[in-house]
C-alpha cells in the first residue's frame, strides 16, 4: 500500500468529524440518536468516497504539490508513464540538489496537437515582440512549458521548422522564415558519447546533431494480433505487414489514421521506403481496404485487438506488448496468451523517442536536470524494469541505488547501449533493438502518406472496399476473363495526376513527389492543398466505381475500358 500523507489523512477525518457535529448542532444530541440509522451511514459513507482519493495520495506526491519550484512539460505520454518519470525525477533531483521538484504536465493530445499549440504560442510571443528577431533570443517565461517530452524524432524535428514567422528586413522589405522552438541542450560532447556511443541505431540518429532533440526511450513499429480470432477465421498468425493484406481479413484490421498519429505515420513512412514507391503504396492500398476503421489515436487498435473486435492491428511496441501482457492470466506463457505482438523480420523501424528543450521556457535549468536524471541509469532503468513494487528482491546500480519504476511496468526500451550490455537481465522485455533494427533511409515521401491514404482509403471507405471486395471475386474465378482482370488490377492501384497551380498536369510519380508537395505548401496558394485532395478523392471513387462495374459487366467495351 502507498505511504500515506499525514496532512492529507487528518484533513480526511477532521471532515468527517465536523460533519458529525454539524449534524449534532442542527439535531440535538436526542434528534441524532433517533435519526434513521441509513441517513448517518449515508452521510459517513459518502464524506469517506470524497476522502479515499486523498487519504490513499502517495508522500512522494504530496512532497511533490508542496514543492516551491516547478517543471512544466507538454507530451503525448500516457498517465502511468507521466507518474513515473515525475516522481522519481522528483526523487532524484531532491537527492542531488537538495529540494523536491513538482512537475505539471499540459497534455492537448498527440503530437500533431502539441505542435499546434506551441506553433501558435511561438507566434504570439514573436509577433508580440517577445522574441528577438534577429537573434531568437527569448527570455525565460516567455513561454510557459520548459520541454516537449515524448513523440517520433520527426515530431521533435518539426520544432525547428514548423514555426514560420516573417521578418522585415533592412531594406524593408518581408521574409518568411523558421522560428527554432526547440533550443539546444548544450551538454558536453563528452557526455553525449558516454550516454549515446555513436549516434545512430539503423539508419536513425539517436540525438540531433546539434543537440535540438535528444533520444531518451526507443520505439519498433509492429503488429499485434488476435490468436483466437486468427484461428476462426483459419489463418496463420501474420509475420510481415503482408500478411496483413490477405482478402479473408478483410474489415478486420484495426488502423490508425496517419493524418492525426505521427507514430502510424512512422510505420507507413517506413513500410513506404523498405518496399519502394510502386509495392508500398500496394501495400497501403490493400490495408486500407481491408481497415475495419481508421481511429484518431494509435492506442485504440491493439486495446480492439485485445477484445476480439479486431484481428489484428499496426501498434507501436509498447502498446502492443503492454497489450498482451495485460491479458495473461497468472503464471501464463505470453507465447500461449490471446495476444501477441511480432516485429516484422526485415522490417523492423527503431525510432528514438526524444525530449526537447523548448526555447523561452519558464525553467532551463531545470529541463536540462530532467534530462539528465532521464539520462541516467536510474532513469533508464524506469523504462523496462520490473516495478519496485513486484521485485522479489531490490535491483541497485554499482552505488546501491533502487533502480525500475515505482509502481508501473511502462515495457519500453531504454535508449543507452549500456544497459544492454549490463542491465539486460532485469529488462521485462528480453528484446535489443541495436540487433534488430533495419537500415533503410526515410525516401522522403512521408508527407504524401496522410494525403493520399485519406483520399484514397479514409474518405473512400466504402468505394475501397466494395471495390477490393469485386478485385478478389474476379481474382478467385478461374472463368474471368484476363483482359478485364488486367484493367480491374490497372484501376484499383492507379494513382492520380496532379494539377500544378500553373494549370500543368504531372503524374503522382516518386520523381514528380517534390514538385507535387512543393505545390501543396505554395504560399500564393494556400488552399492548393485542399483542392487538390478533392481532386484525389474524386480520381479514386470514379476508379473504384469502375472495378466494382467491370466485375459486375465481365467486358471491355470496343476500346479496351470501361465507359
Amino acid at each position: 500500500m502507498p505511504e500515506l500523507a499525514p496532512v492529507t489523512m487528518a484533513t480526511g477525518l477532521s471532515c468527517m468529524m465536523e460533519l458529525l457535529g454539524q449534524m449534532r448542532a442542527t439535531h440535538g444530541d436526542d434528534r441524532l440518536r433517533h435519526m434513521p440509522f441509513a441517513r448517518i451511514l449515508f452521510a459517513v459513507i459518502f464524506v469517506g468516497l470524497v476522502s479515499v482519493p486523498l487519504l490513499l495520495k502517495p508522500a512522494e506526491q504530496a512532497k511533490q504539490d508542496a514543492a516551491s519550484r516547478q517543471l512544466i512539460i507538454i507530451t503525448p505520454h500516457l498517465a502511468q508513464l507521466r507518474e513515473e518519470f515525475a516522481t522519481g525525477f522528483s526523487k532524484w533531483h531532491e537527492k542531488n540538489f537538495g529540494e523536491p521538484i513538482h512537475v505539471r504536465y499540459v497534455t492537448p493530445g498527440g503530437t500533431s496537437e502539441i505542435i499546434k499549440q506551441l506553433t501558435a504560442q511561438y507566434s504570439a510571443a514573436w509577433n508580440a515582440g517577445k522574441i528577438d528577431h534577429e537573434s531568437f533570443e527569448t527570455a525565460p517565461g516567455t513561454i510557459p512549458i520548459d520541454l516537449m517530452f515524448g513523440g517520433g524524432s520527426y515530431d521533435h524535428g518539426r520544432l525547428m521548422r514548423a514555426c514560420r514567422v516573417d521578418r522585415i528586413k533592412p531594406d524593408g522589405s518581408k521574409e518568411t522564415l523558421a522560428l527554432p522552438m526547440s533550443i539546444s541542450a548544450g551538454f558536453p560532447q563528452e557526455q553525449m558519447d558516454e550516454w549515446f556511443g555513436p549516434n545512430a541505431i539503423g539508419a536513425q540518429p539517436l540525438y540531433e546533431k546539434d543537440q535540438h532533440w535528444m533520444g531518451t526511450a526507443l520505439s519498433s513499429f509492429g503488429i499485434v494480433y488476435n490468436r483466437e480470432v486468427y484461428e476462426r477465421l483459419g489463418l496463420e498468425p501474420p509475420t510481415s505487414f503482408d500478411d496483413l493484406t490477405k482478402p479473408e481479413l478483410m474489415g478486420w484490421i484495426a488502423m490508425a489514421d496517419p493524418r492525426q498519429s505521427g507514430s502510424i505515420t512512422t510505420t507507413l513512412d517506413y513500410i513506404l521506403s523498405h518496399d519502394g514507391w510502386d509495392k508500398g503504396w500496394r501495400l497501403l492500398r490493400e490495408l486500407s481496404a481491408n481497415a475495419r476503421y481508421f481511429s484518431s489515436s494509435s492506442s485504440k487498435p491493439p486495446i480492439d485487438v485485445s477484445t476480439g473486435e479486431a484481428a489484428a492491428g499496426l501498434a507501436i511496441d509498447f502498446y502492443g506488448r503492454g497489450q498482451a501482457q495485460s491479458v495473461l492470466a497468472p503464471g501464463q506463457d505470453p507465447a500461449t496468451g490471446r495476444v501477441g505482438y511480432v516485429d516484422p523480420a526485415g522490417s523492423v523501424y527503431i525510432d528514438p523517442d526524444p525530449v526537447s528543450i523548448l526555447r523561452g521556457g519558464p525553467e532551463p535549468e531545470l529541463a536540462r536536470r530532467f534530462i539528465q536524471y532521464v539520462m541516467s541509469i536510474e532513469g533508464q532503468s524506469v523504462w523496462n524494469f520490473e516495478p519496485k513494487l513486484y521485485q522479489d528482491a531490490p535491483i541497485v546500480d554499482d552505488a546501491g541505488t533502487e533502480l525500475g519504476p515505482e509502481r508501473y511496468a511502462l515495457r519500453r526500451l531504454p535508449v543507452r547501449r549500456i544497459m544492454y550490455e549490463k542491465y539486460f537481465q532485469h529488462f521485462m522485455d528480453k528484446v535489443n533493438p541495436y540487433l534488430i533494427a533495419g537500415d533503410d533511409k526515410p525516401a522522403g515521401w512521408r508527407s504524401s502518406i496522410g494525403p493520399m491514404m485519406g483520399a484514397f482509403g479514409i474518405d473512400n471507405d466504402t468505394e475501397v472496399k466494395r471495390a477490393w471486395k469485386a478485385l478478389n471475386r474476379a481474382r478467385s474465378d478461374t472463368t474471368f476473363p484476363p483482359d478485364v482482370l488486367a484493367e480491374m488490377e490497372r484501376l484499383f492501384y492507379a494513382m492520380p495526376m496532379h494539377m500544378m497551380p500553373d494549370g500543368t498536369e504531372l503524374l503522382f510519380t516518386p520523381e514528380n513527389y517534390k514538385a507535387i508537395r512543393n505545390s501543396w505548401r505554395d504560399p500564393d496558394h494556400p488552399r492548393w492543398a485542399i483542392k487538390s485532395q478533392i481532386r484525389y478523392v474524386e480520381f479514386f471513387r470514379r476508379s473504384y466505381r469502375k472495378v466494382i462495374a467491370l466485375q459486375h459487366d465481365r467486358e471491355l467495351n470496343p476500346a479496351g475500358t470501361i465507359q
